[in-house]
Protein backbone atom coordinates (compact mmCIF):
# COMPACT_ATOMS: atom_id res chain seq x y z
CA UNK A 1 0.00 0.00 0.00
CA UNK A 2 2.91 2.28 -0.78
CA UNK A 3 1.90 5.82 -1.62
CA UNK A 4 -1.32 5.82 0.39
CA UNK A 5 -1.89 8.15 3.31
CA UNK A 6 -1.53 6.65 6.76
CA UNK A 7 -4.78 4.96 7.69
CA UNK A 8 -6.50 2.31 9.73
CA UNK A 9 -8.88 -0.30 8.37
CA UNK A 10 -11.03 -3.24 9.37
CA UNK A 11 -13.44 -5.65 7.69
CA UNK A 12 -16.86 -6.18 9.25
CA UNK A 13 -16.75 -9.86 8.25
CA UNK A 14 -15.15 -12.31 5.86
CA UNK A 15 -14.36 -11.65 2.19
CA UNK A 16 -15.72 -8.12 1.77
CA UNK A 17 -17.06 -7.12 -1.63
CA UNK A 18 -17.84 -3.56 -0.56
CA UNK A 19 -15.57 -0.79 0.71
CA UNK A 20 -16.23 2.44 2.57
CA UNK A 21 -13.63 5.22 2.82
CA UNK A 22 -14.28 7.55 5.78
CA UNK A 23 -12.87 11.09 5.84
CA UNK A 24 -12.70 12.82 9.22
CA UNK A 25 -13.10 16.50 10.00
CA UNK A 26 -10.57 19.27 10.66
CA UNK A 27 -8.18 18.52 13.52
CA UNK A 28 -9.47 14.99 14.01
CA UNK A 29 -8.09 11.63 12.87
CA UNK A 30 -9.22 8.47 11.11
CA UNK A 31 -10.01 6.92 14.50
CA UNK A 32 -12.95 9.30 15.00
CA UNK A 33 -15.39 7.43 12.78
CA UNK A 34 -14.50 3.87 13.76
CA UNK A 35 -17.36 3.76 16.34
CA UNK A 36 -19.82 5.02 13.71
CA UNK A 37 -18.72 2.33 11.25
CA UNK A 38 -18.99 -0.33 13.96
CA UNK A 39 -22.55 0.81 14.76
CA UNK A 40 -23.84 0.37 11.20
CA UNK A 41 -26.24 -2.50 10.51
CA UNK A 42 -25.53 -3.67 6.94
CA UNK A 43 -26.60 -6.73 4.92
CA UNK A 44 -23.13 -7.57 3.57
CA UNK A 45 -19.53 -7.41 4.77
CA UNK A 46 -17.93 -3.99 4.40
CA UNK A 47 -14.25 -3.05 4.40
CA UNK A 48 -13.92 0.23 6.31
CA UNK A 49 -10.92 2.46 5.62
CA UNK A 50 -10.08 5.54 7.69
CA UNK A 51 -7.30 7.73 6.21
CA UNK A 52 -5.52 10.26 8.41
CA UNK A 53 -5.35 13.73 6.85
CA UNK A 54 -1.88 15.29 6.44
CA UNK A 55 -0.54 17.61 9.12
CA UNK A 56 -0.56 21.16 7.71
CA UNK A 57 -0.72 24.75 9.03
CA UNK A 58 -4.32 25.95 9.19
CA UNK A 59 -4.94 29.69 8.85
CA UNK A 60 -8.28 29.41 10.66
CA UNK A 61 -6.37 28.35 13.79
CA UNK A 62 -3.56 30.88 13.60
CA UNK A 63 -1.31 28.72 11.45
CA UNK A 64 -1.23 25.88 14.00
CA UNK A 65 -0.24 22.58 12.41
CA UNK A 66 -2.98 19.97 12.62
CA UNK A 67 -4.63 17.19 10.58
CA UNK A 68 -6.45 18.88 7.71
CA UNK A 69 -7.51 17.98 4.19
CA UNK A 70 -6.83 21.58 3.11
CA UNK A 71 -6.24 25.01 4.58
CA UNK A 72 -9.18 27.14 5.72
CA UNK A 73 -8.25 30.76 5.16
CA UNK A 74 -11.55 32.50 5.83
CA UNK A 75 -12.46 32.44 9.52
CA UNK A 76 -16.15 33.26 8.99
CA UNK A 77 -17.85 30.47 7.05
CA UNK A 78 -21.01 32.58 6.72
CA UNK A 79 -19.06 35.05 4.56
CA UNK A 80 -17.95 32.45 1.99
CA UNK A 81 -18.94 33.34 -1.55
CA UNK A 82 -22.44 31.98 -2.07
CA UNK A 83 -21.54 30.76 -5.56
CA UNK A 84 -18.76 28.62 -4.11
CA UNK A 85 -16.09 30.51 -6.04
CA UNK A 86 -14.54 32.25 -3.01
CA UNK A 87 -10.93 33.04 -3.96
CA UNK A 88 -9.86 32.25 -0.39
CA UNK A 89 -10.50 28.54 -0.88
CA UNK A 90 -7.35 26.40 -0.83
CA UNK A 91 -7.72 25.05 -4.37
CA UNK A 92 -4.33 23.35 -4.39
CA UNK A 93 -4.94 21.64 -1.06
CA UNK A 94 -8.43 20.50 -2.03
CA UNK A 95 -7.20 18.98 -5.27
CA UNK A 96 -4.24 17.31 -3.52
CA UNK A 97 -6.60 15.60 -1.08
CA UNK A 98 -8.87 14.62 -3.98
CA UNK A 99 -5.91 12.83 -5.57
CA UNK A 100 -5.01 11.16 -2.27
CA UNK A 101 -8.53 9.74 -1.90
CA UNK A 102 -8.59 8.73 -5.56
CA UNK A 103 -5.53 6.60 -4.74
CA UNK A 104 -7.49 4.74 -2.05
CA UNK A 105 -10.35 4.12 -4.49
CA UNK A 106 -7.99 2.81 -7.15
CA UNK A 107 -6.32 0.57 -4.57
CA UNK A 108 -9.68 -0.95 -3.64
CA UNK A 109 -10.41 -1.58 -7.32
CA UNK A 110 -7.10 -3.46 -7.66
CA UNK A 111 -8.20 -5.58 -4.69
CA UNK A 112 -11.26 -6.69 -6.63
CA UNK A 113 -13.90 -4.25 -5.35
CA UNK A 114 -16.14 -2.94 -8.14
CA UNK A 115 -16.48 0.87 -8.31
CA UNK A 116 -20.23 0.46 -7.79
CA UNK A 117 -19.45 -1.20 -4.44
CA UNK A 118 -17.17 1.59 -3.19
CA UNK A 119 -18.60 4.33 -0.98
CA UNK A 120 -17.11 7.64 0.18
CA UNK A 121 -18.19 9.15 3.50
CA UNK A 122 -16.95 12.38 5.00
CA UNK A 123 -17.75 14.68 7.91
CA UNK A 124 -17.30 18.46 7.75
CA UNK A 125 -14.01 19.14 5.91
CA UNK A 126 -13.83 15.43 5.07
CA UNK A 127 -17.32 15.64 3.58
CA UNK A 128 -16.17 18.45 1.31
CA UNK A 129 -13.42 16.18 -0.03
CA UNK A 130 -15.86 13.30 -0.43
CA UNK A 131 -17.99 15.54 -2.67
CA UNK A 132 -14.98 16.94 -4.52
CA UNK A 133 -13.64 13.47 -5.28
CA UNK A 134 -16.79 11.41 -5.73
CA UNK A 135 -18.57 13.72 -8.14
CA UNK A 136 -15.56 13.76 -10.48
CA UNK A 137 -14.99 9.99 -10.71
CA UNK A 138 -15.37 8.87 -14.32
CA UNK A 139 -16.72 5.44 -13.38
CA UNK A 140 -18.89 6.70 -10.54
CA UNK A 141 -19.21 5.06 -7.13
CA UNK A 142 -21.80 3.21 -5.11
CA UNK A 143 -22.61 6.32 -3.13
CA UNK A 144 -21.34 9.44 -1.37
CA UNK A 145 -22.19 10.39 2.21
CA UNK A 146 -21.65 14.11 2.91
CA UNK A 147 -22.22 14.83 6.60
CA UNK A 148 -22.41 18.33 8.12
CA UNK A 149 -20.49 19.78 5.21
CA UNK A 150 -20.61 21.98 2.12
CA UNK A 151 -19.70 21.87 -1.57
CA UNK A 152 -16.15 23.12 -2.26
CA UNK A 153 -15.04 24.63 -5.57
CA UNK A 154 -18.66 24.81 -6.65
CA UNK A 155 -17.81 27.02 -9.63
CA UNK A 156 -15.94 24.10 -11.26
CA UNK A 157 -18.57 21.44 -10.65
CA UNK A 158 -20.50 21.88 -13.88
CA UNK A 159 -17.36 21.49 -16.03
CA UNK A 160 -15.54 18.86 -13.95
CA UNK A 161 -18.24 16.51 -12.69
CA UNK A 162 -18.51 13.32 -14.72
CA UNK A 163 -21.87 12.02 -15.89
CA UNK A 164 -21.44 8.96 -13.69
CA UNK A 165 -20.33 11.13 -10.77
CA UNK A 166 -23.37 13.39 -11.07
CA UNK A 167 -25.60 10.33 -10.99
CA UNK A 168 -23.89 8.74 -7.99
CA UNK A 169 -26.41 8.41 -5.12
CA UNK A 170 -25.73 11.07 -2.50
CA UNK A 171 -26.73 11.04 1.17
CA UNK A 172 -26.39 14.53 2.63
CA UNK A 173 -27.11 15.37 6.27
CA UNK A 174 -26.83 18.46 8.47
CA UNK A 175 -27.68 19.62 11.98
CA UNK A 176 -30.09 22.51 12.27
CA UNK A 177 -28.08 23.88 15.22
CA UNK A 178 -24.70 23.64 13.45
CA UNK A 179 -22.64 26.79 14.08
CA UNK A 180 -19.35 25.42 12.64
CA UNK A 181 -20.60 24.69 9.13
CA UNK A 182 -23.83 26.70 9.22
CA UNK A 183 -27.05 24.93 8.33
CA UNK A 184 -27.72 27.61 5.69
CA UNK A 185 -24.42 26.75 3.99
CA UNK A 186 -25.43 23.10 3.92
CA UNK A 187 -28.81 23.83 2.34
CA UNK A 188 -27.20 26.19 -0.16
CA UNK A 189 -24.82 23.39 -1.16
CA UNK A 190 -27.82 21.09 -1.50
CA UNK A 191 -29.37 23.53 -3.97
CA UNK A 192 -26.14 23.79 -5.96
CA UNK A 193 -25.91 20.01 -6.19
CA UNK A 194 -29.53 19.66 -7.26
CA UNK A 195 -29.06 22.40 -9.87
CA UNK A 196 -26.14 20.35 -11.23
CA UNK A 197 -28.43 17.34 -11.64
CA UNK A 198 -27.19 15.35 -8.65
CA UNK A 199 -29.47 12.86 -6.90
CA UNK A 200 -29.46 14.04 -3.28
CA UNK A 201 -31.19 12.30 -0.37
CA UNK A 202 -31.30 15.13 2.19
CA UNK A 203 -31.58 14.56 5.95
CA UNK A 204 -31.54 17.10 8.77
CA UNK A 205 -31.47 16.65 12.52
CA UNK A 206 -31.85 18.59 15.77
CA UNK A 207 -28.14 18.57 16.58
CA UNK A 208 -25.05 20.82 16.44
CA UNK A 209 -21.88 20.00 14.43
CA UNK A 210 -21.93 16.29 15.23
CA UNK A 211 -23.41 12.90 14.39
CA UNK A 212 -26.46 11.45 16.16
CA UNK A 213 -27.90 7.93 16.48
CA UNK A 214 -30.88 8.77 14.28
CA UNK A 215 -28.44 9.78 11.57
CA UNK A 216 -26.45 6.54 11.97
CA UNK A 217 -29.67 4.54 11.63
CA UNK A 218 -30.58 6.48 8.49
CA UNK A 219 -27.10 5.84 7.06
CA UNK A 220 -27.51 2.11 7.74
CA UNK A 221 -30.82 2.04 5.89
CA UNK A 222 -29.53 4.09 2.98
CA UNK A 223 -26.42 1.98 2.53
CA UNK A 224 -28.37 -1.27 2.86
CA UNK A 225 -30.56 -0.24 -0.05
CA UNK A 226 -27.53 0.48 -2.22
CA UNK A 227 -25.27 -2.45 -1.44
CA UNK A 228 -25.45 -4.75 -4.42
CA UNK A 229 -25.19 -8.53 -4.21
CA UNK A 230 -21.88 -9.67 -2.72
CA UNK A 231 -21.35 -12.24 -5.48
Amino acid sequence: MSGLLRHIAFDSGREPRHSMIWLHGLGASGDDFVPVAEALQLPHTMRHIFPHAPQIPVTLNGGFVMPAWYDIRNVDASSWNRTGSDSSQDVEGIRASQQAIDAFIEHEITRGIAPSNIFLAGFSQGGAIALQCGLRRQAGLGGILALSTYLPLADTLQTEASEAGSHTPLFMAHGRQDTVVPYALGTHSLQLLQDAGCMVDWHEYDMPHSVCMEEIDDISGWLSQRMSSPV
